[in-house]
């Protein structure tokens, strides 16, 4: 099995989404993952989704998507014992990650100049809505602040509907990869250097990244990006989406030789003899007829006759889906993006995502149930040595 972290411990101090899922991905490749949880209390998400007998366990499903592979040790960081317990597993811990707001974790006395004398070869991997810097840094955000801010939501809309912002907490779970990718990159660089890494991770930094084309044609060419809607970038005419009698088609004819293809796939290799179409230079001069001559064709047949001709034909084109309508496909189910979980005392299989990259053919699944609040508390503390009276003395003051 694909465990290129096996050995390496990670604290995992985040809650909710882009940290949770930053370190799922470490858990998924073999990390061992101590979730660290403030008593009775736990992951801000763990009572947060659609099935309420989930909710009332403190297992919901906002929390269950990105919690698997872990164990959940139950702290209370407000007590001075609290914080020296956990100083003790970062000594032997290979990664700590946060994403409390900048300046909480100077607080709690756990900041990386406070860690990396506890532990000088620690991965330290701070997640934020804006950065460690900038006059920005302190204040708090989530997915769709950031989608605001960032720009993306005005290329998103279209000029009548006014700015969108994407459907899925997407900034969420990129910034969760970015920070995966940079901690991966670190512990190599730990290992090659001996020394301790800081990691600086914003939902900010990496909305703008998801961006990188814009952001590069605006600042060197000082173009301006305006909404879109659902064309596509390329601006071409015989790109972007058609409606047809059941929905929309999305298509990508962006060249000359995609373009031949497109009128081979419509059994329309005549547009090809008009002088108006003939031409790449042409097509793009008369852009407005030609897309009125394909919103006519595309309109009088089926998306997924279409999306199959143009397939055929090396166009690329597809069929605008319902979640439930791709994840019915065959393709969905050969590629498993998600993967059923077997869970003792749920009523019901929990799907749960799987490792974004196959490896060797094979799929990357999450094998540990995600964990009960603070389930993992005593066999985590017994490793460090203490006792059956110390844990029972730590549970009434209220420490785990």
């Amino acid at each position: 099995m694909f465990q290129p972290l096996a050995g390496v411990r990670v604290i995992d101090l985040t809650q909710v989404l882009a940290g949770p899922y930053a370190a799922y991905q470490l858990g998924l490749m073999g990390a061992e993952v101590l979730k660290i949880e403030a008593p009775g209390v736990g992951d801000w998400s763990r009572d947060k989704g659609l099935l309420p007998e989930l909710n009332a366990r403190a297992m919901g499903l906002a929390y269950l998507t990105q919690n698997a592979n872990k164990k959940s040790v139950a702290l209370n960081l407000k007590s001075s014992e609290g914080v020296e317990i956990l100083k003790r597993l970062i000594a032997d811990a290979d990664v700590f990650i946060e994403n409390f707001r900048p300046g909480t974790i100077d607080r709690l006395g756990l900041s990386f100049d406070v860690v990396r004398v506890i532990n000088p070869r620690i991965v330290y991997c701070s997640i934020s809505a804006f950065g460690q810097d900038g006059e920005m840094s302190r204040r708090p955000a989530y997915d769709h602040v950031v989608q605001g801010m960032s720009g993306i939501m005005k290329t998103t809309g279209t000029v009548e509907t006014g700015p969108q912002k994407v459907g899925a907490p997407y900034v969420d779970y990129a910034t969760g990869l970015n920070a995966a990718f940079a901690i991966v990159s670190a512990l190599h660089e730990t290992k090659r250097t001996g020394e301790a890494v800081y990691l600086d991770v914003a939902m900010l930094d990496t909305s703008m990244l998801l961006m990188a084309s814009l952001v590069t044609s605006h600042l060197t060419g000082g173009w301006m990006p305006k909404p879109s809607g659902n064309e596509a970038w390329s601006q071409s005419p015989s790109s972007g989406a058609f409606e047809t009698e059941d929905g929309l088609l999305m298509v990508a004819a962006n060249n000359d030789k995609q373009f031949r293809a497109l009128c081979a796939g419509l059994g329309r290799r005549d547009l090809l003899d008009d002088d108006r179409f003939s031409s790449p230079d042409a097509r793009q001069a008369n852009a407005a007829e030609l897309r009125a001559e394909l919103v006519r064709i595309f309109r009088a047949g089926r998306a997924l006759d279409w999306e199959k001709a143009l397939d055929a034909a090396g166009v690329p084109a597809a069929k605008v889906r319902s979640l439930d309508e791709m994840l019915a496909e065959s393709h969905a189910q050969t590629r498993e993006f998600v993967r059923a979980m077997p869970w003792d005392g749920v009523p019901r299989e929990v799907h749960l995502p799987t490792l974004g990259f196959k490896v060797n053919r094979e799929v990357i699944a999450a094998t540990v149930a995600p964990p009960e609040l603070g389930g993992d508390t005593h066999a985590v503390l017994r490793d460090l040595g203490y006792s059956e009276a110390d844990l029972r003395r730590l549970a009434a003051e209220a420490v785990i």
